[in-house]
């Protein structure tokens, strides 16, 4: 759905994203994870048509971003970051209006609206919302025309942890139905539960790729902890990989005297830091 070949653009003399490649595949759920000024949101203005004048390729269902037509957004949906919605409209005037703009057949709107809780609010004006509802309206926004790809940035971000996790659940059916969707995230929680890969983007260039469970297996060890009774409550760990060595875990499960025993592995977030020298802000 989106084949990305040594591209590079530059705002002025000085490169700014340089030599990338990548691709996604239809179905997927694709990262880009990066500190703020890494090229992220460039590279997604790139990849919606909104920046045309970089070298090499990008291709997004089958169309050279630099050189689209006007069907081309009849198969995209953006949901950027800070929401771009009509405050003197309604919930339900503005994406009756932003639908108008394209020639598919649309979702129903109360169903969109009910999907992210704002079914008894359809009717306020924008003007009315908190910055959540305001998120969660843009988000079905850019679902409204059912999309081939969408584009998510920052899905998540200002919503308590119910909306939150009702955002991600609709995540999650949209890629079963086979919808394409590009993550743009600072968020390591969302970014290991979501994505099936992520491209790890630090001043304009892709550290690392691959799906979150392959960086973070593929990057320290895994530990497991153990607690037991021994007059008094004590913990002790181990790696992993050498469980069999340890005699003192070996005579505490023979015995039944473990109390509670856990694995645990480094967090996206660890291996962000360790491949690129660099941390989330």
């Amino acid at each position: 759905m989106i084949e990305v070949v040594d591209l590079s653009f530059s705002y002025n003399h000085k490169p700014f994203i340089e030599h990338m490649n990548f691709s996604v595949q239809k179905g997927e759920i694709f990262g880009f994870l990066g500190p703020s000024g890494a090229g992220k949101s460039t590279l997604q203005k790139i990849l919606t048509g909104l920046i045309r004048g970089y070298r090499g390729n990008a291709i997004v269902n089958e169309t050279e971003c630099k050189s689209y037509k006007n069907d081309f957004y009849e198969n995209i949906g953006v949901d950027f970051e800070f929401p771009s919605l009509y405050e003197k409209l309604t919930g339900r005037e503005n994406l009756k209006f932003f639908g108008s703009l394209y020639s598919k057949e649309l979702r129903d709107i109360d169903e969109a609206l009910k999907m992210v809780g704002l079914q008894n609010d359809g009717g306020k004006k924008v003007s009315e919302y908190s910055k959540g509802m305001k998120s969660r309206l843009n988000f079905i926004k850019a679902l409204l025309h059912n999309p081939d790809i969408l584009f998510l940035d920052e899905p998540t971000n200002g919503l308590d942890p119910n909306n939150s996790r009702i955002m991600k659940n609709i995540i999650l059916k949209e890629k079963e139905k086979g919808r394409t969707i590009i993550l743009t995230t600072h968020n390591m929680v969302d970014a290991t539960e979501l994505c099936d890969r992520v491209a790890f983007i630090v001043n304009g260039s892709i550290k690392a790729l691959d799906s979150p469970h392959n960086l973070i297996m593929s990057k320290g060890a895994a530990k497991i902890k153990y607690t037991f009774m021994d007059g008094k409550e004590e913990t002790r760990e181990c790696l992993l990989n050498k469980t069999s060595e340890d005699m003192m875990l070996y005579e505490l499960i023979k015995s039944n005297r473990i109390v509670s025993i856990h694995s645990s592995e480094p967090t996206l977030d660890d291996i962000f830091a360790e491949v690129t020298g660099s941390v989330l802000q």
